[in-house]
């Protein structure tokens, strides 16, 4: 049987992200909003319970690390990520670490210090390369679906 679109395996997709969010808040002690989604790649290490919070409408990308334990010291620095968020690709937040609200982190930064709200890092150690942006869910640009609808009207 072929499969058609893999939006067939959306339902999928949604419940198994679903139950590794509830797995990781009763095996590891992770606070993740509802509305959350988390990349079934990437990982989280809290130290302890309440060592990671990841706030409402936020998207955790592929192959990101979230480690809140401090490696040299072995003590729990908690990480908190506000809401609106979007963690690119293959980044790594590094203990002790508050995420603002409304703010991106570029694919493959390392976040060594705070991120303020409304603006995006990038590199490593990731630097704020812009300020006072706008975005909506899951720290999508706002703006954005009117580029990609321009695009596709071709």
């Amino acid at each position: 049987m072929a499969m058609g679109s893999l939006n067939q395996l959306r339902k999928l997709r949604t419940t198994l992200i679903e139950l590794r969010r509830r797995w990781l808040q009763w095996r590891t002690g992770v606070i993740i909003d509802e509305t959350a989604s988390v990349s079934l790649s990437s990982r989280l290490l809290p130290g302890r319970p309440g060592g990671v919070n990841v706030g409402a409408e936020t998207l955790l990308a592929f192959k990101t690390l979230i480690d809140a334990t401090d490696m040299a010291t072995g003590i729990v620095h908690p990480i908190h990520i506000g809401r609106r968020c979007f963690i690119g690709g293959g980044s790594m937040i590094m203990p002790g670490v508050t995420i603002g609200d409304e703010s991106i982190v570029a694919a493959g930064a390392v976040v060594f210090t705070d991120v303020p709200p409304r603006s995006i890092v990038a590199g490593n150690p990731a630097r704020v390369v812009r300020s006072d942006i706008k975005v909506g869910s899951f720290g999508r640009l706002e703006g954005a679906d009117e580029n990609t609808r321009r695009m596709y009207q071709l």
